[in-house]
């Protein structure tokens, strides 16, 4: 989660909008910086609430190792321990401010089943050394991951399932959340603008279809189970092992 959208704009805005106005970094965003290091996100105060009601019902009864992917300023997952205490989980961010904003959070916080972050290379399917040398969690009961997909290039979104494919366990679940197309149409005009100034910013980002990861996910052995409508135009899409139900 390292930039932050509006996605409830009206209409005669619209036209107005700059790409700075319109995705702005965390930590350059004119929002305060703690002397500790710790970020403050608007967009965790507009969307917190409602993406832990439905992480409550798709993670309930869950225990073991949570890693949250592109965590940002880290005050997502602080919220999400908080909510589930029986959860171990793991943050991780690849952009040096937001790690050490997530540090910091974690230290603010001082909760005991928050892991320090760790340095995630989506693109890279094995993500980071943690996870394969011991020093990482263990099989994962679970991958979320919040406002990536449209703002990185295509391979991250492949190196996201990929190593979600090979660190999921066999009940795991891939859940992701943000602005995504259906059957290559926007389901707002407020998504379409946002998905071209990040056109504009980078050629290779962009709003993705949920038919693309679809695809993407079925070779590699994982099904789109779930589909929730969240607000501001926002979904969260949930994903398991083709074995499972």
């Amino acid at each position: 989660m390292w930039l932050e959208s509006n996605n409830t704009l009206e209409p005669a805005q619209k036209g107005a909008v700059r790409m700075t106005e319109y995705v702005v970094e965390f930590g350059k965003d004119g929002r305060p910086l703690e002397p500790d290091g710790r970020l403050d996100a608007a967009a965790f105060h507009r969307n917190q609430q409602a993406i832990r009601d439905v992480l409550g019902r798709l993670l309930r009864g869950t225990t073991g190792d949570v890693l949250e992917a592109g965590s940002g300023t880290g005050q997502h997952v602080i919220a999400f321990a908080r909510q589930h205490p029986e959860i171990v989980w793991w943050p991780g961010d690849l952009h040096p401010q937001h790690l050490l904003s997530i540090a910091a959070w974690r230290a603010y916080a001082g909760l005991g089943n928050v892991r320090p972050p760790l340095r995630i290379d989506l693109s890279d399917p094995v993500w980071c050394a943690e996870m394969t040398d011991g020093r990482g969690p263990g099989p994962l009961a679970a991958v979320f991951c919040a406002n990536v997909v449209h703002i990185a290039p295509w391979p991250v979104a492949e190196g996201l399932f990929a190593g979600s494919a090979r660190y999921l366990r066999p009940d795991g679940r891939l859940i992701l959340y943000g602005p995504f197309k259906r059957d290559g149409r926007h389901t707002a005009d407020s998504n379409a603008v946002f998905d071209t100034s990040l056109r504009s910013a980078n050629a290779e980002w962009g709003v993705r279809d949920v038919s693309e990861l679809e695809q993407l996910a079925t070779g590699l052995g994982l099904v789109l189970r779930e589909t929730v409508e969240m607000p501001a135009n926002n979904l969260i899409l949930c994903f398991s092992r083709g074995g499972e139900s």
